[in-house]
């Protein structure tokens, strides 16, 4: 560039560091392009070569160099080379540049010599052509995936190097199960499909699986599969002498929403842990709920459903049930008050419908058919998908009471259980300290008991570091980079994988659907090599069960009979509402015995009153008769005679009227008048 003049304003820099930029690339770009050149040239040579070698063992006539070169270029275009990403040919070539700068071509040419390996068998296998790896690399692969022959299987798929490598297949040791894995990808990369042909080789080795059918698809592992030639021509690509074949099938539901068989649980057994994660509850209203739990627990209240924990609660907080949590810290009204909107919600959100009886036994998972195939356990569940944290929780709380149930069994030759936890991210989203703490547990230590759990969700990212660190086997499927943040999860995925041959940033985005980045753990308890695998197709149905399939699958369940009805027995609910009964009959009692106890009060006040007043009238009349004796006898005295001779006593002033002789007249006259006597 020209110096500019002193008035000519500056150049801008942004300006300056484009330009910068576009002429580094391009000399990258040449760069690339030259190396790429050099590269088809040797490729056409040692492909001619190889011929020439070839037409003198056999005595025939070798190969022009011009013929090689026309071969080699139709392998290309064949669709050997990888595409590469962006929309300008100079980055993308310049972006193969630094590729090949940082681990070797993307697509490096392999000679006659090495580019043949030999399988268990002893046969040769096809050349890698135009593949990322080398033959010895590919050599290793293969060895780092041939297994001791007493040690049984699962197929995944073939190693991909430009072509199916059918001699080099990619397996995982069935003990390995059990030390469980991931599947992750976009979507539409084919995960359901690899969680599909995993469960049904697991079933057929007599290992019963369980697993989470989010959108209903999974169901056609119950049905055979459908040959096309399409598929056929794929599967014997990858060696799969493929066949269609059904898994022997159980339909399950959540609380009998769906089509299946309701798999219930009690509050109780589901426990405030999980329970407070779905609520979504903080850090003090958890411990609350732990001691409503504990409280209920303690004095016999059985928690069957969400009514049962919504009574406890309102009786807790009530006047004669402040005083029985006194001892314990006591509930505050707030955080019941939250606890109690919260489950209200749960329970209109449809939640209500989960919680009850029976409650499941999930020792029912853990099945085989008399054929000796393990049982693939289906949850339907697309008619809750749109209750995510009660979904994965439930989920959760399966493993768990897998946990307590199953005794150790240490290293076993199969798992006894495999537990796909499908939409796994909706697990750990927005999930507590504590919560995590258990699920870290959880996986680390039910291993011993003979489960196995794989989580299948679409980037490594959505599981904690804490839950990967316990992953012995990956399945990775394309991840797309469409945003800063995807670019920063795909190099930190990239992070985490062993040392290869493979430039992992770009071949993750670069795997078409049914391709698979996978490394798993040998019998011997060390990852195998990162190998890209064209995954085997599944033998059942690739689109659902149909409907009345599935519903006639489910009528002829056995176990249609033992979890069916829902039952409605006496739980904390009935004896709060008839505790409550029997205080309010008693308070009732107490309030008649002293109203009865007040009106006899009240009466034996008045009679003593009234006995006061008749003994003082009793008294005041005895006073006056008193008084009225002590005057007629001081009458008597007064008019009584006073003569000394007389000896006879003197007649009272009545005595001498009544002895009167007119007195007689009258009363006789009287007497002969009432009694009619009187003669006239």
């Amino acid at each position: 560039m020209t110096a500019s003049a002193p008035d000519s304003p500056p150049p801008d820099p942004a300006v300056a560091a484009a330009e910068a930029e576009l002429a580094r690339l391009r000399a990258e770009a040449e760069a690339a392009e030259a190396q790429l050149k050099a590269a088809q040239a040797k490729a056409a040579l040692v492909a001619a070569e190889a011929a020439a070698a070839k037409a003198r063992a056999t005595a025939a006539p070798a190969p022009t160099a011009s013929s090689s070169e026309g071969e080699s270029r139709d392998a290309e275009t064949s669709g050997g080379t990888a595409p590469q990403l962006g929309a300008d040919p100079q980055l993308r070539t310049a972006e193969a540049a630094e590729g090949s700068q940082a681990q070797g071509p993307a697509r490096a040419p392999a000679s006659d010599s090495t580019a043949r390996e030999q399988n268990p068998n002893g046969s040769a296998t096809q050349p890698t052509h135009d593949g990322p790896l080398a033959a010895p690399e590919v050599e290793k692969v293969t060895a780092g995936y041939t297994f001791d022959a007493a040690t049984a299987t699962l197929d995944l798929g073939a190693l991909l190097n430009g072509d199916p490598v059918p001699s080099a297949q990619i397996r995982i040791p069935l003990p390995m199960m059990n030390r469980h894995g991931l599947v992750a990808g976009a979507t539409g990369t084919g995960k359901t499909r690899t969680l599909q042909g995993l469960a049904e080789q697991l079933a057929a080795k007599g290992v019963p699986v369980f697993a989470a059918d989010i959108k209903g698809d999974l169901s056609g592992v119950a049905t055979p599969g459908e040959p096309s030639e399409k598929l056929l021509a794929r599967t014997r690509a990858i060696g799969q002498d493929w066949k269609p074949e059904a898994s022997v099938t159980e339909y399950f539901a959540l609380g009998g929403v769906g089509k299946g068989v309701p798999v219930r649980a009690t509050v109780s057994g589901f426990g405030p842990l999980l329970l407070s994660k779905v609520l979504g509850l903080n850090d003090t209203q958890e411990s609350s709920l732990g001691l409503v739990f504990h409280y209920a627990d303690a004095n016999g209240l059985a928690l069957v459903d969400l009514s049962d924990l919504r009574a406890v609660l309102t009786h807790l907080t009530s006047d004669e049930g402040k005083a029985e949590l006194k001892e314990l810290g006591g509930l505050s009204a707030a955080t019941a008050g939250v606890i109690l909107r919260e489950l209200i919600t749960f329970a209109d959100a449809g939640a209500d419908v989960f919680f009850g009886e029976p409650e499941f036994d999930v020792a029912d998972f853990i099945r085989t058919a008399p054929d000796g195939r393990g049982v693939i356990s289906l949850l339907e569940v697309p008619g809750v998908i749109d209750k995510p944290a009660l979904f994965s929780t439930f989920l959760m709380y399966l493993l768990a009471e897998l946990f307590e149930i199953l005794p150790e069994v240490g290293d076993a030759d199969k798992p006894k259980l495999v537990f796909f936890f499908d939409e796994a991210h909706l697990l750990f989203k927005d999930a507590s300290k504590d919560f995590l703490a258990a699920i870290v547990q959880t996986v680390r230590l039910i291993r011993s008991k003979g489960v196995g759990v794989f989580f299948v969700t679409q980037t490594p990212k959505d599981v904690p570091s804490d839950v990967l660190g316990q992953l012995g086997s990956r399945v990775q499927h394309a991840l797309r980079a469409f945003t800063p943040d995807d670019a920063k999860a795909l190099r930190a995925t990239v992070g985490t994988y062993p040392k290869s041959g493979y430039d992992l940033e770009r071949v993750l985005q670069e795997l078409g659907t049914g391709e698979a980045i996978v490394t798993v753990m040998s019998e011997k308890g060390a990852p195998t090599p990162v190998a890209w695998t064209r995954l085997r197709a599944p033998q059942g149905l690739m689109s659902p069960t149909p409907e009345p399939a599935i519903v006639a699958a489910v009528n002829a369940s056995p176990l249609l009979a033992k979890y069916g009805t829902a039952i409605d027995r006496e739980s904390a609910r009935e004896i709060l509402a008839k505790k409550m009964q029997a205080a309010d009959d008693a308070a009732a009692a107490e309030d008649a015995a002293l109203a009865k106890a007040k009106a006899d009060a009240e009466y034996a006040k008045q009679k003593a009153a009234i006995d006061k007043q008749q003994a003082a009238a009793d008294k005041a009349s005895a006073a006056a008769e008193k008084k009225a004796q002590q005057e007629y006898e001081r009458l008597l005295k007064k008019t009584a005679g006073t003569s000394r001779t007389s000896r006879s006593a003197q007649k009272s002033p009545i005595e001498q009227i009544l002895n009167s002789k007119s007195t007689q007249t009258i009363l006789g006259g009287v007497i002969r008048g009432i009694f009619g006597t009187d003669k006239r």
